[in-house]
């Protein structure tokens, strides 16, 4: 089996979901996403779909194809080991790109692997389960402590195991909203707090301690990422476990690990990178004695990767779920949690997704071929 050919199909959705009706003025109306396809000389082909809120879809699926088609193209997609370390050094001089595009392909090549196998994902990595406990990410635009209150009893209704709450905003703009969430969870419904790299050590720490007294799950992301020894510290000053090291890459993690800079590791297929690099994490983790939770990537096919990973490990506890805008062109709704809060391991091979190709044609705004000259 060969590689013959990669596909990215650009993708667009609707961005009013993300603003919870009209789009404002000067913002995009839509959101691109990439669709890859990695097509083999026996007929069987892998998909991945990226992360590309922000602007950047259509520049991503131009560069899956123009940058990786010449790494690709007659490599045999079971060797995904290989790959993924040959990948890994060629970004040693792709000094404009992080390793997440990697993190696609290697998706779509276990993608073929299950495939060709006729295996999920999950079991050809070693099933450990066949369901795990979700939470639900809040929507991230709330306007105000009444807002984020009722935000808790809507994931709750939904059936979400627990709420996880994004806000970057000063310490005591910040502090009303955790008292108003907290309130409205009660002592036994879990609440989470994020606020993706915003604070510096001393805002960090103010709302950390907050954070103590209301018993918040984890406190995730508190300050930038590369701040290794004063994540570290801050670990140390509180009681809420510090979730840390999304944003640091594969090759970064190790020192986390080394300092015990935080209480648990956040992990994704997209930026570890894929499913080879998530699963080396959570391995690593485990072997130290840190839980690693797996983060949604608000992305379909990579959530589905992130699920396959999560039921083949005893190191992540819980699954993230974001918002339904992010579980576009599927069939079945795989990443919708049952009446018990609980995501299910896929029932087809490979990623086990069903593709709803009516909807993924009617949201393709260009099909680019990736060639090799």
């Amino acid at each position: 089996m060969k590689i013959s050919a990669l596909t990215v199909r650009r993708l667009s959705i609707s961005s009013e979901p993300w603003f919870g009706g009209a789009v404002p003025a000067g913002e995009s109306t839509t959101f691109e996403f990439p669709l890859l396809e990695i097509s083999t000389d026996d007929g069987i082909n892998g998909h991945a779909t990226g992360y590309c809120p922000d602007g950047q879809g259509r520049g991503m699926a131009y560069l899956l194809a123009d940058v990786y088609t010449r790494v690709l193209l007659g490599r045999n997609p079971i060797e995904h080991e290989a790959i993924w370390q040959d990948l890994r050094l060629l970004h040693r001089h792709l000094y404009n790109l992080s390793e997440t595009p990697f993190g696609m392909i290697d998706v779509a090549l276990w993608d073929i692997k299950g495939k060709m196998l006729r295996q999920p994902i999950a079991a050809l990595l070693g099933l450990r389960r066949r369901s795990i406990g979700a939470y639900g990410t809040a929507f991230y635009l709330l306007k105000d402590p009444q807002e984020a209150a009722a935000e808790v009893q809507n994931l709750r209704a939904r059936g979400y195991r627990g709420a996880k709450f994004n806000l970057m905003k000063d310490p005591n703009t910040t502090i009303s909203f955790l008292r108003a969430i907290k309130e409205a969870a009660g002592p036994d419904y879990p609440v989470m707090f994020d606020v993706n790299s915003y604070h510096n050590f001393r805002d960090a720490l103010e709302i950390g301690r907050e954070l103590d007294r209301l018993h918040f799950y984890w406190f995730e992301e508190p300050m930038f990422e590369r701040h290794v020894g004063r994540i570290a510290e801050l670990a140390r000053q509180l009681e809420t476990p510090i979730l840390a090291a999304e944003t640091s890459s594969f090759g970064e993690l190790g020192e986390y690990l080394r300092q015990g800079a935080a209480d648990l590791v956040r992990s994704d297929v997209m930026i570890k990178p894929g499913i080879t690099g998530l699963k080396k994490t959570v391995d690593a983790c485990e072997v130290m004695g840190v839980g690693c939770e797996i983060h949604t990537c608000a992305s379909p096919l990579l959530d589905l990767a992130n699920l396959h990973v999560a039921l083949a490990t005893s190191s992540c506890s819980w699954i993230e779920c974001h918002q339904d805008m992010f579980r576009f062109g599927l069939k079945n709704r795989p990443l919708d949690v049952d009446s018990n809060g609980l995501l299910h391991l896929p029932s087809g091979d490979g990623l086990g997704a069903e593709l709803d190709w009516d909807w993924i044609d009617n949201h393709t705004v260009e099909l680019i071929h990736g060639q090799y000259v």
